[in-house]
């Protein structure tokens, strides 16, 4: 990508402004949906449908009612995002099937109690400590999601126990969560389980496994390639090969995976700077070690985000493609979500800029000259992704995000009547995080308190 050097946060204002004022369309838009009928999670002609596969994205949806009442002030979306959330979420508290309760439960009771201890909702003690309960109880059972191995272990994906999944180190926030509340898991014998240590123990699983370096590990080593799925054998809980559940192969980029890893490891860098040394670090190997480990994997996925996406910011779906090649030069191009061979995922561009940008704080808190490449790069993802033709602006349309990209190996995203491709739609976990990723800016722009998922996460 090109990266512009000189474009300022506030130069997008007026590009968030109506981001928020088409967003808030489109939520009220949804806000009908029968939530019997399963979780939104991709659009089909504009209209916005479930998937059958696992149950990961209704708390975006509620979530984004609350990140839009956040921005706006607009208690229409406070009140339905509260009515939605004690309807409807307390099934995903409890889901034992999943590895995504920090996407589920930290979009909907995280922002909530965030938003109560900052003083934006009155308080009333008994929805504060409904999501405190939600919270702890969500990161217990996400933590029983667990493999052993010989460095420790991780939390495993719906494929098994024998699936690492890179998408986890952006759920962890929700250990961290329990953790900030005071709160364990308990095991066998009445054995206690460290939150913090386990997310972090898992973290350092997928630096080691899913993110590349460069070193020689195999012949398509690069700096900061991401392997989607990472495989162990569950006897001895050795690691195996790379493997891949939503991309083209093991061997190269799924750049929404790409994306979680920038998110994750950035997100977990910042809130580092919040704690001191502490038992559960020192036993992991100490704070600095986790540090380096969380920086060497943010800086690598960022740079590789930066090297492999086309020359406005805009990712296709996975860097080895097998028809990426029939767009020659795709690299040195503005990114095509019409092209004939292979389609664009602005889904990792929402996620991923989120992590550029965080990085670039983090490195900028560490006086690093690193930090203003590391922001550039964000906001012109940014400038590019809240701009025609990703921006939907469609009244009939209820996504927001367009060109994105579920599963293309299975074929489930449409390609609409006269395309070779999926383009033109949206997916939940995309409008999310492009909220998210509205209202951090915005925060920034108008001096307000830096948005994180820990920030007011207290009893």
């Amino acid at each position: 990508m090109q990266v512009n050097l000189n474009l300022k946060a506030e130069d997008l204002k007026k590009k968030i402004d109506t981001f928020f004022s088409l967003s808030g369309d489109k939520i009220k838009s949804m806000s009908h949906l029968d939530s019997a009928a399963g979780s939104p999670v991709v659009t089909v002609k504009g209209v916005y449908e479930p998937r059958n596969w696992t149950d990961w994205t209704q708390g975006f949806q509620y979530g984004s009612e609350l990140l839009q009442f956040d921005a706006t002030n607009d208690e229409y979306f406070l009140e339905l995002a509260l009515d939605h959330i004690k309807t409807n979420m307390t099934p995903h508290v409890s889901h034992f099937g999943v590895h995504d309760h920090g996407f589920n439960n930290l979009s909907t009771y995280g922002n909530l109690l965030r938003l109560i201890n900052e003083g934006r909702i009155p308080e009333n003690e008994w929805t504060k400590e409904y999501c405190i309960l939600a919270l702890r109880l969500s990161a217990s059972v996400q933590a029983q999601r667990w493999t052993t191995t010989p460095i420790g272990g991780y939390i495993y994906s719906f494929n098994g126990p024998h699936s690492l999944f890179v998408d986890t180190i952006r759920t962890i926030r929700i250990l961290v969560a329990g953790h900030l509340l005071n709160h364990h898991s308990s095991g066998e014998n009445d054995i206690k389980i460290n939150l913090l240590k386990r997310a972090y123990q898992h973290a350092v699983a997928t630096a080691k496994y899913c993110i590349y370096y460069g070193e020689g590990r195999d012949r398509y080593d690069l700096w900061g390639r991401t392997a989607h799925e990472a495989i162990f054998n569950v006897n001895d809980g050795n690691y195996r090969s790379a493997s891949t559940q939503q991309g083209y192969s093991g061997f190269s980029t799924w750049t929404r995976g790409l994306s979680w890893a920038m998110l994750g490891f950035a997100e977990q860098l910042e809130f580092l700077q919040t704690i001191e040394n502490v038992p559960e670090l020192d036993e992991l190997g100490g704070k600095d070690y986790m540090e380096a480990t969380f920086l060497k994997a943010a800086k690598a996925t960022c740079d590789f985000y930066i090297e492999n996406t086309a020359l406005d910011g805009i990712p296709y779906w996975d860097t080895g493609a097998p028809d990426l090649g029939h767009l020659k030069d795709w690299r040195t191009k503005n990114s095509d979500p019409f092209n004939d061979w292979e389609p664009i995922d602005s889904s990792a561009a929402a996620i991923g800029a989120q992590g550029l940008l965080r990085l670039a704080n983090y490195l900028k808190q560490k006086n690093s000259a690193e930090a203003d490449t590391y922001w550039s790069a964000g906001l012109t993802v940014v400038n590019t992704l809240f701009s025609k033709p990703y921006l939907s602006t469609n009244p009939s349309h209820q996504g927001l995000l367009l060109h994105t990209i579920y599963h293309q190996p299975n074929g489930w995203d449409h390609i609409p009547k006269g395309s070779k491709i999926p383009n033109g739609e949206a997916c939940m976990w995309g409008d999310y995080h492009g909220r998210e990723l509205a209202l951090y800016l915005s925060r920034v722009i108008k001096g307000e308190s830096y948005y994180t998922f820990f920030n007011n996460i207290t009893p």
